[in-house]
């Protein structure tokens, strides 16, 4: 079972609609798996990273954002964690201030948590999948998924 960040659902059981679709994420897609998720996310102006230093620079973008996000989130700061989220993942939140207050919770409720270890363990395109670990294990993450929308990596595990 995904639990992204397992305290939004304990925060807010009845905000069901942030986290409708999480169930849909717990298998890692294999290399010949779609990774459509309903909508098109690709861009035609950002090709696909080709050649291994191009997926190093893309994994290590990646993982800053991942970084950031979870920053922001256990930080309380809702806005700018609310800015990485994905268009998809913003239509079903909602508004922000809701958001911001299911972020300020679990400020309270956990303190600031840092990565502990971070894998990218898919990139393909404007899609990834990424792995990382806290200090407080039921907030850890597996296979958690982010998209390419206008040239950022935005959070896609709603």
């Amino acid at each position: 079972m995904r639990t992204h960040h397992t305290a939004i659902t304990l925060a807010a059981a009845g905000l069901l609609a942030l986290t409708a679709c999480d169930s849909d994420t717990t298998a890692t897609p294999g290399p010949s798996a779609s990774w459509s998720r309903g909508t098109s996310t690709s861009q035609p102006d950002a090709p696909a990273p080709s050649g291994s230093s191009q997926v190093a620079a893309g994994a290590a973008d990646l993982e800053r954002v991942v970084r950031a996000y979870s920053g922001a989130y256990f930080a309380g700061d809702g806005p700018t964690a609310y800015a990485f989220l994905s268009e998809r993942c913003t239509a079903k939140a909602g508004d922000e201030a809701v958001f911001t207050t299911i972020a300020e919770a679990n400020a309270k409720d956990y303190g600031p948590q840092e990565i502990k270890t971070l894998t990218v363990d898919q990139l393909a395109g404007d899609m990834a999948r990424v792995s990382y670990t806290y200090a407080v294990p039921k907030l850890n993450q597996s296979g958690q998924p982010w998209t390419r929308e206008d040239r950022a990596w935005k959070y896609d595990g709603c």
